[in-house]
């Protein structure tokens, strides 16, 4: 008879390198222990067999270009596993301890929690601003988010992340998995959990190293497609304030880069910040750009 409750980890993947071994090896080492790793992996050309070695609870299931999609491939994942709870991350995010599953597991002793997302900590090669950003969406607190939140937390009452998360599976399928969708699946799904009047938990002590120095143009794109998501399920976010968030973030990063004497970041914030929000209104107005 099995007593303790079960967690899968579906990580999507293409072309991982050497680097997601040493991913595999901190998620067989947790201390709670882990039924399945199941990893979708977008072209079989680009994935090396040897990663997968000796690993016995690992499966990998190989699906092609077009058939990728945030959403819908996940939904994959959560196909294949038979787990009380999925965890979804991403090839380029480590556990930064042995305790990264049990952390993110102990919010859902309360059953009106469906959802719960981990801290992600900057890699050391991080930018002073990325890094500044990292720990203003991370803090140092858990949060616990319910539908009352939506009115004064924002788009902050839905934010959550797929690089580390945790469902409870019954849930997943109750509120119809995830949309067809390249972006944002997890923060759809967390404004569905909210309005079904569940809870959204936000676990600090869950924490894993990820953080990326995305150059200005990378920005701007990555920022479109927000701006594309957002108006493809206007729905959610013509509820939900968003933009006077960012702007309460960079006030902040500002006065953190003045009052630390490093007033020469200033530029970089401006221009990083600058090129998010064209892409992000480029990608509200414009259909096909």
């Amino acid at each position: 008879m099995r007593t303790k409750q079960t967690i899968d980890v579906i990580i999507p993947t293409y072309a991982p390198d050497k680097n997601f071994r040493s991913l595999l090896k901190r998620l067989q080492a947790q201390t709670y222990p882990i039924h399945k790793i199941i990893i979708i992996n977008t072209d079989k050309n680009k994935f090396d067999d040897e990663l997968v070695m000796d690993f016995d609870n690992v499966e990998v299931h190989h699906i092609c270009k077009e058939e990728f999609n945030h959403g819908l491939t996940r939904n994959y994942g959560v196909s294949l596993s038979d787990a009380d709870f999925v965890s979804f991350m991403t090839q380029d995010a480590l556990p930064a301890d042995k305790n990264l599953m049990e952390e993110l597991i102990k919010p859902l002793k309360d059953e009106q929690v469906y959802l719960v997302y981990g801290r992600q900590l900057p890699n050391k090669n991080c930018r002073d601003v990325e890094k500044y950003i990292r720990n203003f969406n991370y803090p140092d607190r858990d949060i616990e988010k319910s539908e009352k939140d939506l009115e004064t937390m924002g788009i902050k009452a839905i934010f959550c992340s797929d690089v580390c998360s945790v469902y409870r599976r019954d849930k997943f399928y109750e509120l119809e998995q995830f949309p067809k969708t390249d972006f944002n699946e997890d923060t759809i799904f967390a404004y569905k959990v909210i309005q079904s009047g569940g809870k959204v938990y936000y676990a600090s002590r869950a924490r894993v190293i990820h953080s990326h120095n995305y150059s200005y143009l990378q920005q701007f794109k990555r920022n479109r497609e927000i701006g594309k998501n957002q108006r493809q399920f206007a729905y959610i976010f013509e509820n939900v304030k968003s933009e006077s968030e960012g702007i309460r973030m960079v006030k902040s990063a500002a006065q953190y880069f003045i009052k630390q004497g490093k007033w020469y970041r200033i530029p970089d914030l401006v221009l990083s910040s600058g090129f998010k929000l064209l892409g992000y209104k480029t990608g509200k107005i414009l259909q096909k750009f």
